[in-house]
Parts: structure tokens; C-alpha cells; sequence
């Protein structure tokens, strides 16, 4: 064999070799645009950013927005940012052909207060919210990403969770040093759960299969903070209702000015094993 059909052959042969690799990780769920189960834990010193959206099971525009806050929790895609994910369905779709099981008052009236901040712009769905400060369609990746990064270059207040006995979630929370003049921050626990699962019978989605992580089950005040104090410390009661899988659980703490909606800190922790 002459030295050109061995370079030849070998060269076929790593070409080969390489679209076997291209192919084992598709199938393993690697490629870029499928999401493993595992998460992805965000990079160190990562600025928690809280990214809220509000849905709906009876909207057909949803459920891309929902697989985006999925990916955006699971694999982390910036790096500035430690990406904290709350899912929050709202009720007014509920009587237009599918009662939405996760759907609540209190994500609604929490979709209003953010259209008031926003300047009285009418409240829809999908809409995602990062930080407070920013509002977009939320099936829109690249804005969101561009949200991402710019609240990822803010720094925040570090917040300190502990689980104690009893279900008792200790919560310290650094002096705010970014705070509107003025306003008194609120501090708010909301309970969300991962891996959750719908067969929709009826309505825009009838027939879909749809999957959901982080969404409210509760949200509990727990407090505030007023201007010049020296941070937040407290020690609540959270529990885990009946039909709540406690394994797929956290609770997120996160402080939100009562004017602005701006959040100035945020971070979550998983539920104690049983």
C-alpha cells in the first residue's frame, strides 16, 4: 500500500470515528438542544438572578416558554449567573376550557403587580420576568439571555439558608446595599417543585403531554426590611403539602422592593431528606 492510499485510509477512518461521537451524543443527550435530567450546577461565584414566568396549561403558547425556563434552569447557559427558576401559573385561562391543576390567585395578582410596575402594560401570557426588571414573551432565548448576562454583572446581598428541626427554614440575609431610597423591601418564600407532569384533556393544549419545573406551590412572606438595618434574619415554618413530592422540592427566598418589584437578592435551597 503506498503512503497516499494509507493516509487515505486513515483519514476516512477518523472521519468515521468522529460522526460515531456526533451520534453517541445525540443519543445521549448531549447535543445543545436537549436537556438532560441532571442539573447543571452554575459556575462559582455566580450572581443569583431569579427568572419568573408566568404561564399557563390552557395557553398554546406556553409551552415552549415553559421547556425554556426548564433549560434555563437545568443547564445554566451563562455563566454570570446562577439561575433560579420560578414557574408561576396564573388562573385567568382556567375557564376557557382547561382548569390549570398548578394555576393560583396569588400568581395572578403577582402577574398584575409586575404589569403596574412596568408601567400599566397589560399582563399576558407567557411572560417572563428576570430580576423583576426585565419583562419579555417568554418563549424569546435570546432576550432572555440577554437579561441573564446584564443581571449577572449586578452584584447582590448574599442570603444564608438552613433547614432546622421541624421543618424550620433559617434565613440571614446581608444589609442591603441596593435598595431604592425609600422603599421597604419585602422578604418572600416560595415553594417550588421540579419534575411536575400534565396530560391535558381539554382546551388550547388538548392532547399534550407537558412538563413543568419550579412551579409555585406557595408563596409565604416572610417579613421585611427597612432601610438602613443591619440585613435580615428569621426563622419560618415551611411545610410540605400532601400531594407535594418533598424530593422534588425547594424553597427560594428572594427580596423584592415594594414599588420598583426590583429583586435585590435571592437564593434556594432543596428540602431536607426525610
Amino acid at each position: 500500500m503506498s503512503f497516499r492510499t494509507r493516509a487515505m485510509t486513515i483519514f476516512a477512518a477518523v472521519i468515521v470515528f468522529l460522526v460515531m461521537i456526533v451520534r453517541l451524543r445525540a443519543k445521549t443527550g448531549h447535543a445543545s438542544n436537549e436537556l438532560s435530567p441532571a442539573t447543571v450546577q452554575p459556575a462559582a461565584g455566580a450572581t443569583p438572578v431569579l427568572v419568573e414566568l408566568f404561564t399557563s396549561e390552557g395557553c398554546s403558547s406556553c409551552p415552549p416558554a415553559d421547556a425554556l425556563l426548564m433549560r434555563l434552569g437545568r443547564t445554566q447557559p451563562v455563566r454570570e449567573a446562577d439561575v433560579i427558576v420560578l414557574e408561576e401559573h396564573v388562573n385567568y385561562w382556567d375557564s376557557l376550557g382547561w382548569k390549570d391543576p398548578f394555576s393560583s390567585d396569588a400568581a395572578t395578582t403577582r402577574q398584575e403587580e409586575y404589569g403596574q410596575a412596568f408601567g400599566g402594560e397589560q399582563v399576558y401570557t407567557p411572560q417572563m420576568v428576570v430580576d423583576g426588571n426585565a419583562e419579555f414573551v417568554g418563549s424569546a432565548e435570546s432576550k432572555a439571555l440577554r437579561a441573564l448576562r446584564a443581571a449577572g454583572a449586578m452584584p447582590k446581598p448574599a442570603v444564608n439558608l438552613s433547614w432546622a428541626a421541624g421543618g424550620m427554614l433559617a434565613i440571614h440575609i446581608e444589609p442591603l446595599t441596593n435598595a431604592a431610597q425609600g422603599d421597604t423591601p419585602q422578604v418572600i418564600v416560595a415553594i417550588a417543585e421540579n419534575m411536575l407532569h400534565s396530560d391535558v384533556k381539554r382546551g388550547e393544549n388538548a392532547g399534550r403531554a407537558l412538563e413543568h419545573d419550579g412551579v409555585v406551590r406557595a408563596l409565604i412572606p416572610a417579613g421585611k426590611i427597612d432601610a438602613g438595618s443591619n440585613g435580615f434574619s428569621s426563622t419560618i415554618a415551611v411545610h410540605a403539602g400532601h400531594e407535594w413530592n418533598a424530593a422534588n422540592l425547594r424553597a427560594v427566598v428572594f427580596v423584592q422592593e415594594r414599588r420598583g418589584r426590583h429583586v435585590l437578592a435571592v437564593a434556594g435551597v432543596p428540602f431536607p431528606r426525610a
